[in-house]
Order: C-alpha cells, then sequence, then structure tokens
C-alpha cells in the first residue's frame, strides 16, 4: 500500500527479491496539470508495469474493498507513504501490517519526518519498519537503519538515500517475517519525543527574526519541496538555498541588500544570510546571479 515515488523504491526491492506481492492498493486517480488530465500514483504506474492488480479504493473501509482485499488472502501487508488505516484493514492479514516510516521511531512520528528532521539541524535520521497499531506511528519496531545528515544535504537528498535504504529494509523485514525471526520492540516513550506534522503553505513562510542557523536549516528542511518562502517586491519567493555569513552590521529582520549583480542578503535575528537559489512567483527557479540580471529590486 503506497503512492509516490518514496514507495516505488519499496515495492521495486520486493519485485525484484521475487516476493509474492499479489496486489497493490493506491490511491484513486487524480486530475493534475493544465490539462486537468487524470493521472495515475507513481506506485500504480509501476505495478501495472510489473502485472501486478491494482486496487484503488476511495475509502478504506468501503464493503466492496474489504470483501476484495479478503479475497486476495495475502499473509502480510506492507505500507510505505500511504494513509492512515482502519483496523479492519491493518488487523486483516495472519502476520498483521507493517509499516516503512523515515525517521528513527519513537522520533518524528507524523506525516513529514524528513523535512523536520532536517528543519531541526537534526546530525542523524533514518528508516524504521514496524507493526500497525491503533496510535498512529506507536507500533512495535521490527528493525531501524541509521543514516547521517550532512551539513551539506537538504530534504530532497535525505529524501532519497531514505528511499533506497528503506526498499532494503522493508526487504529484510518481509524475509524475516516470512522465516519467522524478527524482533519485536515497543517504542522507547522515556525521552521527549518529536513530532513531524503534515506540512502547509503557512508552514513554510520564513520568520526572519529567528537566527540565521534556524532559517538555514528551514530552507534546507524544505527544500525543494514544498520550499521556504517570502516576500520580495511584493511577490511570494520561494528560497531553495542559502549559507551564513559573519555579517553583523545592522539591519531589521527581513531587509535585503543586493549589488543588483552578484548578492542578495537578507537580514535574518543575528546576522545577514546569504540567499543563492530563489524563485519568484511566476518565473523559473534559477541562481541569484541570473536572477538580479532579470530582476529590477
Amino acid at each position: 500500500m503506497g503512492t509516490p515515488e518514496f514507495a516505488v523504491q519499496s515495492l521495486r526491492s520486493l519485485v525484484e527479491s521475487n516476493s509474492n506481492v499479489i496486489a497493490v492498493i493506491t490511491v484513486p486517480d487524480k486530475p493534475a496539470g493544465r490539462g486537468q488530465k487524470q493521472m495515475s500514483s507513481p506506485v500504480k504506474i509501476y505495478a501495472e508495469e510489473q502485472g501486478i492488480q491494482v486496487l484503488q479504493p476511495e475509502k478504506l473501509k468501503n464493503p466492496e474493498f474489504i470483501a476484495q482485499l479478503k479475497s486476495l488472502n495475502a499473509d502480510l501487508q506492507v505500507v510505505v507513504a500511504f494513509r492512515m488505516l482502519p483496523e479492519i484493514v491493518w488487523s486483516m492479514p495472519k502476520y498483521g501490517t507493517f509499516n516503512l516510516h523515515g525517521s528513527l521511531l519513537p522520533q518524528y512520528r507524523g506525516a513529514a519526518p524528513i523535512n523536520w528532521a532536517v528543519i531541526n539541524g537534526e546530525t542523524e535520521s533514518g528508516v524504521t519498519t514496524f507493526f500497525i497499531e491503533k496510535e498512529i506511528d506507536t507500533g512495535k519496531i521490527i528493525f531501524q537503519e541509521r543514516d547521517p545528515i550532512t551539513p551539506d544535504d537538504d530534504a530532497g537528498s535525505v529524501y532519497e538515500r531514505l528511499m533506497h535504504i528503506g526498499g532494503k529494509l522493508v526487504v529484510k523485514t518481509v524475509q524475516a517475517i516470512e522465516e519467522g525471526n524478527y524482533p519485536q520492540e515497543p517504542q522507547d516513550e522515556s525521552k521527549e519525543i518529536k513530532m513531524a506534522p503534515k506540512i502547509f503553505r503557512e508552514t513554510c513562510e520564513i520568520d526572519w527574526t529567528l537566527p540565521a542557523e534556524k532559517i538555514h536549516n528551514f530552507v534546507r528542511g524544505l527544500s525543494p519541496y514544498p520550499a521556504a518562502w517570502t516576500t520580495l517586491n511584493g511577490l511570494s519567493c520561494k528560497i531553495f538555498k542559502t549559507s551564513i555569513t559573519e555579517d553583523t552590521s545592522e539591519g531589521n529582520p527581513g531587509e535585503f541588500k543586493t549589488d543588483h549583480k552578484t548578492f542578495l542578503h537578507f537580514r535574518a535575528g543575528d546576522v545577514w544570510l546569504v540567499i543563492e537559489v530563489l524563485q519568484l512567483e511566476g518565473k523559473k527557479k534559477m541562481e541569484v546571479g541570473d536572477f538580479l540580471r532579470g530582476a529590477k529590486l
């Protein structure tokens, strides 16, 4: 069960390991783009290429879908980047249902674990497989794989690595369950747990009163998607890449300075921040030098 590209890698890994994938459950097709053509999820596209049966229920409690699911008689269900499952679905298979999550649980439970780990300046993340239970992202841990986050990483590069690490971990988990030899560790809730709630457009607006390092991590954690943004020349402007200066000269948070040729700096709460890659509303994403050649600030 899955939808985006992140889930395709796990499905591909299962297919290539000769696991018996009897069906794929994904979201219904929906209109997208200028022509509003019906678009299939990346998981559906890959599954159909492999000749795997695809189910696309509107509602997961629909009696017709539940009957279809039961008729598959699956031993195990694997969930990667899908949606919350009702108990009637996750409790159905003999060996249960496990989920691949893009964090080291119990940290960063929620919809956007990779983004929030980078936003919060973490130096390590990873992936976890765990059995689904009633409370979201709280089930017993099967396996975890760690991965360092470097200062040069953004959410996109971490996503790419965890997608591939996760695919291998899904196969490892399926094979361990098949052999009947796998751990089930309760999540350690003795320490403070950081959450990873869904990100909305208003979440992505830059608060220039914050220290430059926090803003820099915020930009990294939202790049390339959905992207941090601010207002420039009265228009919304996405910021994809920044670097921190040691320039503490005067300026109000959110104020910018530029030579109109090579640099654009914004004042954070403590120092000036270099803008390296940006996209003004209605324009292409570009490096700051190219942007300044065509923009009048």
